[in-house]
């Protein structure tokens, strides 16, 4: 029992740190919190919670060998950078288009969720992290069995869970005093961020070559 206290801490700690770190994923939360409120929160960090899971399913069944390939991760960097630019490209774009009134149709959870499994993909940062520091706590999890690699994810995604629904929850709660000039504001923030991470990650990723 204390052995399975002790890996849920680690992981939830190990989490959390990263989760603090701007990213992708916080700038989807942020963006989308302004949109549709609190529940985008939790149903982004849900799409990220599937991605996490198949990569410690990747780890658990030792197919994580072929992703340390180069010119893979290269590949997945370069894609990941193109879409991350797309997205904020898009963001920038819809700015004339923009009013507070019509950010109170209904969203699909589902497009929320798949939100989070691009935001997660798309961020190479976040494979690198799963195949070195990920690698090394969930293998050393799995010597101590599957509960061990449960609690080791419920730890970590519980991180992320708290992190990012308290983002959404501030945002959400203020949402009701921005004005449509300081709701664009968000939003081309936003879509900046997102190019500057995606020229950040395709120009880190050039660097071996």
């Amino acid at each position: 029992m204390t052995e399975y206290i002790l890996i849920s801490l680690v992981s939830f700690t190990i989490a959390f740190s990263g989760a603090l770190m701007p990213g992708p994923l916080l700038t989807a939360v942020i963006s989308q919190s302004v949109k549709h409120g609190f529940k985008s929160g939790p149903l982004i960090c849900a799409g990220h919670a599937v991605m996490e899971a198949l990569m410690i399913g990747v780890i658990i069944f030792g197919l994580a060998n072929f992703m340390h390939n180069q010119a893979l991760m290269l590949a997945i960097s370069l894609l990941g950078a193109l879409i991350l630019a797309f997205f904020g490209i898009g963001m920038i774009s819809s700015l004339p288009k923009l009013n507070l009134e019509t950010q109170t149709k209904p969203v699909r959870s589902s497009s929320l969720i798949l939100l989070g499994i691009t935001m997660s993909i798309t961020n190479p940062y976040w494979s690198i992290w799963w195949l070195s520091i990920g690698l090394g706590l969930t293998l050393a999890a799995k010597k101590s069995g599957l509960t061990a690699v449960i609690i080791f994810f419920l730890g970590h995604i519980l991180a992320d869970f708290i992190w990012y629904g308290l983002v959404a929850l501030v945002i959400s709660k203020g949402r009701k005093f921005i004005s449509l000039k300081v709701y664009r504001g968000i939003i081309f923030v936003c879509g900046l961020a997102l190019i500057g991470f995606s020229i950040y990650f395709a120009s880190n990723s050039l660097k071996p070559l």
